[in-house]
């Protein structure tokens, strides 16, 4: 019997000829990473190990996000520890500036998550790193700790759930709407440990940003990660930018899939999840009569250029409702500055919007845009959950960034069909 990617992944890594779901194998990690928040926690249960330094300095990073720059004195504390212990130990470390943003949209960009490897991070977002086709998953910040000082980790071999996309893709419907159509199918638990697998002609269609949304929110599905196929695309992206050599896997022709399942995209429109889950999604047409507070659009789901550019082209000669506050936040360095070049941050502040500097802004509720009690809010994040992003009265509805565009516009949850576009889009 053959095996699937993440097996075979796993199984390199493992130093075995063949893993079956199920098993437990300890693994070489090929790079660690934490956040602001999670490193704090990974450098104190580092310390315990009473180990001089990490494993490998260039494939250790912490990547400041969550909370730079810092809106108070204790994030400053906060964020001023984990800087000074990553400068002591030589580890790779970005907070803000030229290089730096959100984790999971940095470490692609810099080319330090690549395909065949084993990635693991402090955060529940790193299975991103799946649309490279890399076993990457989030992990405590003990484990994290660990495998900074040893480059090992010990992990259960996952099951694999294939899903396959077919048909035509309507207009305004993107990636967000195909893996939130997905978890509105299969459940909050629908792939619980189990490796994701994305495939088919309309994943190989998307574009790399559009394939890290989707792995982004595998984890909103219960799974350990989420996986692609490597392709040419893939590899151009890759190429230009890893930092060390990478071995690519496929599936085998005759690999065991736990769950296959097949979705006819065509029919498919732009959906919305609405209060408190993922997988409450209804379509936008349905939720026409729900007055918002707030519109974001960013995050590492959904803060790249291609996301950018989408929500431009809603925004262009518009202006946003007179109620509604709209945050536009960059999802790094690279992407703001792209966004600068091409005209899109004019069109943001002429539209009326806020642009923030790369980070995570208000995506888990502890810093710029904070939702208060009852407000609404249509974010680009990946998460609805009570409370996650403000008060716990307040509602998040997760939508893609041409659906937030029109609702920041029009002051409602809103079709982009429904606003009047410039003649010459973005």
């Amino acid at each position: 019997m053959g095996m699937t990617m993440a097996e075979k992944i796993i199984a390199a890594h493992a130093g075995l000829e063949h893993v079956e779901p199920g098993e437990l194998v300890e693994v070489r990690v090929d790079f660690v990473m934490a956040n602001d928040i999670t490193a704090a926690l990974a450098i104190r249960e580092f310390e315990k190990l009473e180990v001089e330094g990490v494993f490998d300095r260039e494939r250790v990073a912490f990547v400041a996000d969550h909370f730079v720059p810092p809106p108070n004195i204790k994030a400053a504390e906060q964020c001023m520890a984990v800087r000074t212990w990553a400068r002591r130990k030589g580890i790779l470390y970005f907070e803000g500036g030229r290089d730096g943003g959100i984790e999971h949209v940095v470490l692609p960009e810099q080319g330090l998550v690549l395909p065949g490897e084993i990635i693991i991070g402090a955060d529940s977002h790193t299975c991103t790193y799946g649309a490279l086709g890399a076993f990457s998953t989030g992990v405590g910040s003990t484990d994290a700790a660990v495998a900074m000082a040893t480059g090992r980790l010990w992990l259960k071999v996952p099951p694999t759930m294939r899903l396959f996309y077919h048909g035509t893709l309507r207009p305004w419907v993107t990636a967000k709407d195909l893996v939130l159509h997905t978890i509105g199918h299969i459940g909050v638990d629908g792939a619980l440990y189990r490796a994701m697998f994305f495939t088919g002609p309309v994943i190989r269609a998307l574009s790399m940003d559009g394939r890290f949304t989707i792995a982004n929110m595998a984890i909103e599905a219960g799974a350990k990660a989420g996986l692609m196929e490597v392709d040419e695309k893939t590899l151009e992206y890759v190429r230009p930018r890893a930092k060390r050599p990478f071995v690519v896997y496929q599936d085998d022709p005759d690999a065991r899939y736990e769950i296959d399942l097949d979705f006819n995209v065509s029919d498919w429109e732009p959906v919305v999840a609405v209060p408190h889950l993922p997988s409450n999604v209804r379509p936008v047409s349905e939720l026409a009569d729900v007055r918002i507070d707030q519109v974001f659009i960013g995050s590492c789901t959904n803060g790249r250029i291609e996301d950018l550019r989408l929500a431009a082209r809603i925004l262009q000669g518009q202006r946003v409702h007179p109620e509604v506050r709209c945050i536009i936040i960059p999802g790094s360095g690279p992407t703001y500055r792209q966004a600068l070049a091409e005209g899109l941050i004019d069109i943001f502040v002429e539209a009326g919007a806020v642009v923030g500097l790369p980070s995570c802004g208000p995506c888990m509720g502890g810093y710029s845009g904070v939702l208060g009690p009852g407000e609404r809010c249509v974010s680009t994040t990946n998460r609805n959950f009570i409370g996650r992003m403000g008060h716990p009265s307040s509602e998040v509805y997760l939508a893609n960034p041409a659906v937030a565009a029109a609702s920041a516009i029009l002051g409602r949850i809103a079709s982009p069909e429904e606003i009047r576009l410039e003649a010459v889009p973005v």
